[in-house]
């Protein structure tokens, strides 16, 4: 949604890393990862299937009994999707459930990951969008971490978010809007209007997700995609209900669900665009990248 992600210092994200449940994975969740895939994020182990597929319209969850662990890449490789959507509206139920605009009034020019993180997120970008793109960055704020001379060989560039201060100050905006997405989920935007559209960490907010994933597939051109960024840090009175009940590779199935389930987009990726670690300097924040294209006519 439009909620913004400079809403408190640094030192007052926290990690999202919450311990695994049996009962939620069988009940919610599936995938089925390859035998050799390894992983550096959080330790799901591959096995046999506990619950069943689509129980009570739910997810049904690979897990671990083999000591085996998976890779970023491979949590969307093979999903087992229900039918009908998955979800029930007390997982996106949040702890703080008053108007999100008091919440994020204030403005706060911080970022909202560390500098190792930005980087990678900002070389992903370079690589991949193509010029002259006409880019809508949704949940926006005084940055979008795109390229220095992305005004330059870039296309429009639309900032939708809830602080209308925050926005003025993001230098790489051509304009913005003032929109809090999980009021009206509805964008001011024509059909086919965008080659692409970004979210960064901060599709966890979003109380209507398959709403808006329904609307990003509206105003993307056919081909366009859609870039959710994620790493591993949130405002966790605001981060929805099933958001803290998960982990990393949790919340990369749960994205991919999103786009699956709002249709109009071709089966989602996930990528791990983690800067390596170095002996010489602390790790960075994780970051994974979670995109889409929209199918063609």
């Amino acid at each position: 949604m439009a909620l913004r992600r400079s809403q408190a210092t640094h030192a007052a994200l926290i990690f999202a890393s919450l311990p695994l449940s049996s009962a939620f994975l069988a009940s919610k969740l599936g995938f089925f990862p390859s035998p050799k895939a390894t992983s550096t994020a959080s330790p799901f182990q591959r096995g046999r299937i506990i619950g069943q597929e689509g129980m009570a319209g739910r997810f049904a969850r690979g897990i671990s009994m083999s000591g085996q662990r998976i890779s970023v890449e491979d949590v969307l490789k093979n999903p087992k999707w229900p039918e009908s959507w998955p979800y029930s509206p007390r997982d996106f139920s949040r702890t703080d459930e008053s108007e999100d605009e008091y919440f994020y009034d204030t403005p706060r020019l911080v970022y909202h990951i560390d500098d190792k993180a930005i980087g990678a997120l900002t070389e992903y970008y370079g690589k991949t969008i193509p010029e002259k793109s006409d880019i809508l960055d949704i949940c926006s704020s005084w940055v979008s971490h795109f390229p220095k001379d992305f005004p330059q060989k870039m296309g429009k560039r639309v900032g939708l978010g809830m602080n209308e201060f925050e926005l003025s100050k993001n230098e790489q905006l051509s304009e913005f809007v003032v929109q809090n997405l999980n009021k009206n989920t509805k964008f001011p935007f024509p059909d086919n209007s965008f080659d692409v559209v970004t979210c960064v960490v901060s599709v966890d907010y979003l109380i209507q997700p398959l709403q808006i994933f329904q609307e990003v597939a509206r105003v993307l051109r056919p081909g366009g995609r859609f870039i959710v960024s994620q790493s591993n840090r949130c405002f966790p009175s605001k981060a929805i209900r099933i958001w803290l009940d998960t982990n990393d590779l949790e919340h990369i199935f749960i994205i991919g669900s999103y786009f699956h389930y709002a249709g109009g987009f071709n089966p989602a990726q996930a990528f791990d665009i983690t800067p390596k670690r170095s002996i010489f300097s602390p790790p960075s924040d994780p970051m994974y990248i979670i995109q889409a294209e929209k199918k063609l006519l």
